[in-house]
């Protein structure tokens, strides 16, 4: 499972609101919406995040493994 709440907790510590990755930086909102809701994003889109908030990937995304069958 992909989480980018640790890229919320970073924005928010580092004052970066989505309206300036959106207006000042240039993403889009699909690419939002999709750290938002948690959904893949590209390599490239999370370089960008780590050179805009000067911070290492574990600051930005934490992947757990998904259950499988066996695990329930």
């Amino acid at each position: 499972m992909i989480s980018y709440k640790p890229l919320w907790d970073t924005m928010n510590a580092k004052g970066i609101s989505t309206y300036t990755l959106r207006v000042k930086m240039g993403f889009s909102p699909g690419t939002l919406t999709s750290l938002k809701q948690n959904r893949h994003v590209s390599t490239h889109t999370l370089q960008l995040l780590i050179n805009i908030l000067d911070c290492e990937v574990q600051d930005i995304i934490k992947i757990t493994p998904d259950e499988t069958p066996s695990d329930k």
